[in-house]
């Protein structure tokens, strides 16, 4: 599902905003039959923000969960821009528990720029929430899978897009904080969520080449028939794990191995280069931030052939320019 990615950030955040971009309203007509969605989190309210109910796919019945978002502003403000409350999360994982209990795979849609951060959204326990869909995903004994359709910004997409499978659309951008929010905190002006964008390195091809998704969705032609594609082809994959088990085991191995791997490649290039391995990123450039040389590469190749067990030859050496790009071809080679 990979592909090029032709268009430049500043493109992609005018499509992600673009008023008539699908919302979940238009994936739950489109993709499903016979949606029914459902309400309230038994405990405090409703929160239209989070769509969430049970549809069948395929012939399969599943759960969806997804951000809402408006094509109006009047739309927007009664779904409160897609920013949830604590009230939405906890909707959202009542109904995965739900589709745990009755093995329903678990779709989720993320387009959001974060959570809610008013005073009522903490005082209800804004971060428990989230950090409680974060724990409970993990674990949850049904496959899952999270596509970006278009913003997926901070805590507030990651408690929706703890899965199996992460995908993105083409056009979508994935980061542990907004642009706009970036540039807020970083350069006291929001209006250059543009060049924030662009040096987190959120869009697509950035997260595939990390790791950090599974695929991307192209836009081109039917978007709709794209999608539905992507999703047949990965309940397929999930089903043909066999045992819940097995597939929980593998998520959980999954993420251990990639989040250790990181650290490991991290502590080897600190005592190389004598470098601080916790301001290390996947972004982190061998050459430019470490002061690499070419000699240094070559004896780093060799570390890592005899840490992981792999055969670097000289010309893939010379393309692993960061980090990231190190952590991918171990993982394509182990």
């Amino acid at each position: 599902m990979s592909m090029k990615d032709k268009l430049p950030v500043r493109d992609k955040m005018r499509i992600i905003h673009d008023s008539k971009r699908p919302t979940i309203d238009d994936y739950t007509k489109v993709l499903f039959d016979d949606f029914i969605e459902l309400h309230g989190d038994r405990g405090y309210a409703d929160d239209y923000a989070i769509c969430a109910g049970i549809a069948t796919f395929q012939g399969i019945p599943v759960t969806v969960i997804g951000h809402r978002k408006g094509k109006t502003t009047e739309e927007n403000i009664k779904a409160n821009f897609a920013m949830a409350h604590p009230e939405g999360y906890r909707k959202a994982l009542r109904l995965a528990k739900q589709a745990e209990k009755f093995h329903r795979p678990v779709i989720c849609f993320v387009d959001t720029a974060g959570a809610f951060c008013g005073v009522g959204a903490e005082e209800r326990g804004q971060g428990e929430a989230i950090a409680r869909c974060l724990s409970d995903f993990m674990a949850l004994r049904t496959p899952v899978i999270s596509i970006v359709t278009g913003e997926g910004g901070s805590g507030g997409a990651l408690a929706l897009a703890v899965a199996d499978r992460v995908l993105m659309l083409e056009n979508a951008i994935y980061s542990v904080i907004s642009p706009r929010g970036c540039a807020s905190i970083l350069w006291k002006d929001a209006s250059r969520e543009i060049e924030a964008a662009e040096r987190l390195k959120i869009i697509a091809d950035d997260l595939l080449s990390f790791g950090m998704i599974e695929g991307i969705i192209p836009e081109s032609g039917s978007l709709m028939r794209n999608i539905k594609k992507a999703l047949a082809d990965q309940l397929r994959e999930l089903y043909a794990v066999g045992q819940i088990d097995q597939l929980l085991e593998q998520k959980i191995f999954f993420i251990k191995r990639r989040t250790t791997m990181f650290e490991k490649i991290c502590e080897l290039l600190a005592e190389k280069f004598d470098a601080d391995a916790a301001s290390m990123t996947m972004d982190t450039k061998i050459k430019e931030d470490l002061n690499a040389d070419s000699l240094d590469i070559v004896e780093l190749m060799m570390d890592l052939e005899e840490n992981f067990g792999i055969s670097i030859s000289d010309e893939e050496a010379m393309k692993m320019s960061t980090i990231g790009d190190i952590c991918k071809y171990i993982e394509e080679h182990q």
